[in-house]
C-alpha cells in the first residue's frame, strides 16, 4: 500500500513536471533530493546509536526495571481482563517504559507481541478485545518523558537547542494519554451497557 502511494506521488510530480515545462528542473531536484536524504540518515545513525546506547545504560543499570515496577499497578488498573503473571503485562510494561523514554523504535517489537498475547486472551477473536483497545489508544498517545527520536533529528538537522522541546512534549502527550485513557474508559462502559 505504500509502495503505491510513493508510485502516485512521484508519477504526480513527473506529470506536473511535464505539464509546466519544467523538466529540466526535475533530475537536479531528484538528486539533490537523494543527497539530502542520505546525509540526514547518516546524521540520525550516530544520534540513533548514542540514544540506543543509552538505552542499553538504562536497561543494565536496574532503571528500566524501576520504571516497570513503578507502572505494574497502573497497567494492572488498566487492563484487568489480563492475568496478573500473563506474558502480555510484561510486554505491555516495556512497551510502555520504551515510549516514555522516547524509544519508539523499541517500543514496536514490544507493541506488537503484545497484541499477539492480547489476541490469544480475546474470547472473540474476529474483533479486538477491550485490552486490545486499550493498548491501542495508551501506546498511540503515550506519554513520552524525553522524545529521544525527535532530538535526534533536530540534533542531525543542526538545531542550537534541539532539546528545547522536552517541555511541550511532556504536556502535549500527558494530555494526550489523559484524553485517550478517559474516551477509552467511555467506550468501554459504553459498549457494556448494550
Amino acid at each position: 500500500m505504500v509502495n503505491m502511494l510513493w508510485l502516485i506521488m512521484i508519477v504526480t510530480g513527473i506529470a506536473f513536471a511535464l505539464a509546466s515545462g519544467r523538466v529540466a528542473e526535475l533530475a537536479p531536484a531528484i538528486f539533490s533530493s537523494a543527497e539530502l536524504a542520505v546525509e540526514l540518515i547518516i546524521g540520525l545513525v550516530g544520534v540513533m546509536g548514542f540514544w540506543l546506547g543509552l538505552a542499553k545504560l538504562i536497561q543494565r543499570s536496574g532503571l528500566l526495571q524501576g520504571f516497570i515496577r513503578l507502572l505494574r499497578p497502573v497497567v494492572r488498573a488498566l487492563f484487568p481482563s489480563v492475568p496478573a503473571n500473563h506474558p502480555a503485562t510484561g510486554v505491555i510494561l516495556m512497551n510502555i517504559t520504551a515510549n516514555l523514554l522516547g524509544l519508539g523504535n523499541a517500543a514496536t517489537p514490544f507493541g506488537l507481541r503484545a497484541m499477539h498475547y492480547l489476541q490469544e486472551l480475546n474470547p472473540r477473536p474476529k474483533e479486538a478485545s477491550d485490552a486490545m483497545c486499550t493498548f491501542m489508544a495508551l501506546n498511540t498517545a503515550c506519554i513520552t518523558l524525553v522524545p529521544t527520536m525527535v532530538i535526534a533529528i533536530r540534533t542531525a538537522q543542526g538545531s542550537r537547542a534541539p532539546g528545547e522541546i522536552i517541555g511541550t512534549t511532556l504536556v502535549s502527550t500527558l494530555v494526550a494519554t489523559t484524553v485517550a485513557v478517559i474516551l477509552d474508559y467511555f467506550f468501554r462502559r459504553l459498549r457494556g451497557r448494550r
